[in-house]
C-alpha cells in the first residue's frame, strides 16, 4: 500500500496526472526562500522517497523468495537504479556518467517544470492560491477564474495573447510576465538570486533566450509540445522566421482571439519596429562613430528583413484568418482544431499521427 502511494504522488508531481495540484517547488514554500534552497528540499524529500521505495520493494522480494524457498538462491535487495520513479535521478537519467550530471539534468528539468506551471498560471489554468485546475473548460473566461480565485496573489492575462519576441516590447510579453511570477511566489527579496537560478538551470545567458531566439526558435514551446506529446493546450502564433509570435491558451480561446494577436499585438510590433527602424537609419545618417554608425546600418537592414517577414505574415496570413472568426469545439481535439490555423500557428510535425 505504501509503495502505490509513493508511486501514486510521484506520479501527481507532473501536469498531466489527473491529481496534479501545483509544481513541487512552490509547494515547498513555507516562507520566502531562494529557489536553490527551495530545490534542495524538494530534492531532499524526493531522495528519502526513493530510499523508503527502494527499501521497501527489498522486503517485498525477500518476503516472496522465503515464500518460494528461494531466498538463499537470489538476490532481494533492489538497486537505487531499479526504483521507477520520475523523481529518482538514477531512474530517470541511466545514460548520465555521474552524480554531477544527474543532479544537474534533474534540477533543469524541475526548472522547466516551474516555468511550464508559471505560464499555466499566467493563462489562468492553474493559481498561486488554490491547488489543481482553475479554468479548464471550453470558453473559460477571466470571470469564472476570478469566481474561483477573488483575490489572486497573481493574476492571469486579461486577453489570453502572451506576445513573445526578440526584446522588451510589451508590457505582458512572457519574459515580464515570469518575473513577475516569480516575484508573487517566491518573494522580491530573493528575486535577482532566483532569476539567476532559473538562467543557469535552464542553461542560457538570459531568460529570454528560453523563451524566444533571433533565429525564431523557442525552446519553450519544443519543450511543451513534447509535455503534451504533440496536443499542445497552449498554441503558439508564429510569423514565418519567427520574428513575432504569440501564445494562447485553447481553452480561453473564442472567435475574436485572432483579431487580438493581429490589432493588439502584431500590428503593435510592428509599429514599434518601424519607429526603430527609423531611429537607427538617423543614427546611420548622423555624426556618431565609425562604428556605431556601421551597427545602427547592420540593425537597419535587420530590422527592414524582420518588417517584410511581419508585413507577409499579417497579409497573406494572420488577417484573412481573422477575418472568419473560427468556432472551435475542444471535444474535436487538438489533431483536429491546431492545423485548421496553419499556416498561422507553429507547424507540429506529427501532429497529423494516430493518438497514442
Amino acid at each position: 500500500d505504501r509503495l502505490t502511494g509513493l508511486a501514486r504522488n510521484d506520479w501527481d508531481t507532473q501536469e498531466l496526472s489527473w491529481g496534479y495540484a501545483r509544481d513541487p517547488l512552490v509547494d515547498a514554500r513555507s516562507s520566502p526562500a531562494p529557489l536553490a534552497e527551495l530545490w534542495a528540499r524538494v530534492n531532499e524529500g524526493r531522495d528519502q522517497r526513493v530510499e523508503e521505495a527502494r527499501t521497501l520493494e527489498s522486503a517485498n522480494n525477500k518476503m516472496f523468495l522465503a515464500a518460494y524457498g528461494l531466498l538463499g538462491e537470489l538476490d532481494y535487495e533492489v538497486r537505487k537504479d531499479q526504483v521507477a520513479l520520475r523523481e529518482n535521478a538514477d531512474w530517470q537519467y541511466p545514460t548520465a556518467k555521474s552524480e554531477v550530471e544527474r543532479r544537474d539534468a534533474s534540477r533543469c528539468d524541475s526548472i522547466v517544470e516551474l516555468v511550464s506551471y508559471a505560464v499555466g498560471c499566467m493563462f489562468g489554468r492553474y493559481s498561486l492560491d488554490v491547488p489543481g485546475l482553475i479554468l479548464a473548460d471550453q470558453g473559460a473566461t477571466l470571470q469564472d477564474y476570478l469566481t474561483k480565485v477573488p483575490q489572486p496573489t497573481f493574476a492571469p492575462d486579461v486577453d489570453n495573447v502572451l506576445p513573445i519576441v526578440d526584446g522588451d516590447w510589451f508590457e505582458d510579453d512572457i519574459v515580464a510576465r515570469f518575473r513577475q511570477f516569480l516575484r508573487a511566489a517566491f518573494g522580491e527579496e530573493h528575486f535577482e538570486e532566483n532569476l539567476r537560478f532559473v538562467e543557469e538551470s535552464l542553461g542560457v545567458k538570459a531568460l529570454r533566450e528560453y523563451f524566444i531566439t533571433r533565429a525564431g526558435r523557442s525552446k519553450f514551446y519544443d519543450d511543451h509540445v513534447k509535455r503534451y506529446k504533440k496536443r499542445p493546450i497552449y498554441w503558439l502564433f508564429s510569423s514565418t522566421k519567427g520574428s513575432f509570435n504569440a501564445l494562447i491558451y485553447m481553452h480561453r480561446y473564442t472567435p475574436s482571439t485572432v483579431s487580438t494577436v493581429l490589432n493588439e499585438y502584431l500590428r503593435e510590433f510592428e509599429s514599434k519596429l518601424e519607429a526603430n527602424l527609423q531611429h537607427q537609419e538617423r543614427l546611420a545618417a548622423g555624426d556618431g562613430t565609425p562604428r556605431e554608425k556601421a551597427a545602427a546600418l547592420k540593425e537597419s537592414e535587420r530590422l527592414r528583413k524582420v518588417l517584410l517577414e511581419l508585413g507577409e505574415y499579417e497579409h497573406d496570413v494572420l488577417y484573412p484568418l481573422a477575418s472568419q472568426q473560427i468556432a472551435i469545439d475542444l471535444d474535436d481535439g487538438v489533431k483536429v482544431n491546431y492545423p485548421r490555423f496553419y499556416p498561422a500557428l507553429k507547424k507540429i510535425t506529427g501532429l497529423e499521427a494516430a493518438d497514442e
